[in-house]
């Protein structure tokens, strides 16, 4: 904090009078030329600090230029640096990526192919402006639930994967003694065609 100095007619400096926290009063005190008060006073630097403040990030003749495009953020692929595992994680989200879209398109086409066969009886006249506002806000909603279907029927189609797995590992003698779980799994695969034929004629 800088000092708050007084000047009298005279040309005198002064440091102002301050109170302290018991309520009494510091005296007015002269300040003589030239003085510089202790908060003020540059912190001392020895000369190996001022040389390594001064010393360049850069190593001599190099130009600040030519290191900008050498540290590009990121090279193509994104791929060089990382671990085998990092690599195969990258390939297996940018797979999963892909297969959503895909079936998203897969879906979107149903959907555009039942609205283009049900769309025989007109729809009642309104404004236009009244028209417009829930259409967008429709399309939303039946979105997620085309989406949500999707979700289901690709889970469907995963725990009957799985229970035509255990069957063929039953029948091939892999396992001998099929567990509790193991026999529930194989029963329930009839269900679980049941719901998945549904999910997908409801698309």
């Amino acid at each position: 904090m800088a000092t708050p100095y007084v000047t009298d007619e005279t040309g005198g400096k002064y440091i102002a009078s301050t109170q302290r926290p018991d309520g009494t009063w510091r005296k007015q005190r002269r300040v003589k030329e030239g003085y510089v008060p202790q908060e003020e006073v540059p912190v001392y630097e020895n000369k190996y600090v001022k040389f390594f403040k001064s010393k360049p990030e850069l190593p001599p003749g190099l130009s600040p230029e030519a290191t900008a495009p050498a540290t590009p953020s990121r090279p193509e692929g994104g791929e060089s640096g990382l671990s085998k595992t990092a690599k195969r994680n990258l390939k297996r989200k940018e797979k999963r990526r892909q297969q959503q879209e895909k079936g998203e398109a897969e879906a979107l086409s149903r959907t555009l192919d039942k609205v283009s066969l049900g769309e025989t009886a007109p729809l009642p006249t309104a404004p236009q402006g009244s028209l417009a506002a829930p259409a967008g806000a429709s399309d939303q909603p039946d979105s997620a639930v085309t989406t949500e279907k999707a979700k289901k029927i690709k889970n469907l189609k995963k725990k009957l994967r799985q229970v035509e797995e255990l069957q063929q590992r039953i029948q091939a003698g892999e396992i001998s003694q099929p567990s509790k779980e193991q026999l529930e799994k194989l029963a329930r695969r009839r269900a679980l065609e049941e719901e998945l034929e549904d999910l997908e004629l409801g698309l």
